[in-house]
């Protein structure tokens, strides 16, 4: 599980700068989209990580990451999204500035666990993403949120990830 403590009671807001932009992303996890304003966490870049459609960020000085800070987590939303992010990320406390207003505030994000991990590289693209990988990272999604549905189920989301998209990279090679 990708949670560094135990959550607070809620309301949570969280920073999101990967594929939870995408609202469609958001509902199927949490059934509902809450509402959200664009945003900026200094001091990280947004790498793209090899063999994956989703990104990582990491501290890096005179970087910026963009995204948006989704507002009023219930603490079993905040479960399922720790669940989700699984144990490639960490939650952790960042502070923020939102771009409607430049108001800084504390929310949650996921930084990737392994800072030393060489699979990083370049910089994620949202909008591309959103092209080319968000039709079938919704069908994977969707696939986590029934599995982690099920009484006694064990399955991660990155075991998810993996059995789905290389279960369509194998049948593409045939």
């Amino acid at each position: 599980m990708a949670a560094a403590m135990s959550p607070a009671v809620g309301p949570h807001n969280v920073f999101v700068y990967g594929s939870l932009m995408a609202d469609e992303v958001v509902h199927v996890l949490l059934t509902r989209v809450p509402p959200s304003s664009p945003a900026l966490l200094p001091n990280f870049h947004r790498f793209s990580v090899k063999g994956r459609v989703y990104p990582a960020i990491l501290p890096v000085e005179n970087k910026t990451v963009s995204g948006k800070v989704i507002k009023g987590l219930t603490d079993d939303e905040l479960v399922i999204l720790d669940n989700f992010e699984d144990v490639e990320y960490v939650r952790t406390s960042v502070e923020i500035s939102l771009l409607d207003t430049s108001e800084k505030m504390v929310a949650e994000t996921y930084i990737w666990s392994n800072a030393d991990d060489p699979d990083l590289y370049g910089e994620w693209d949202f909008e591309e993403w959103q092209r080319l990988h968000m039709t079938d990272f919704l069908a994977m999604t969707k696939g986590f949120m029934d599995v982690l549905g099920e009484p006694d189920s064990t399955q991660t989301r990155v075991e998810t990830y993996e059995s789905f998209y290389y279960k369509e990279d194998s049948s593409s090679d045939v």
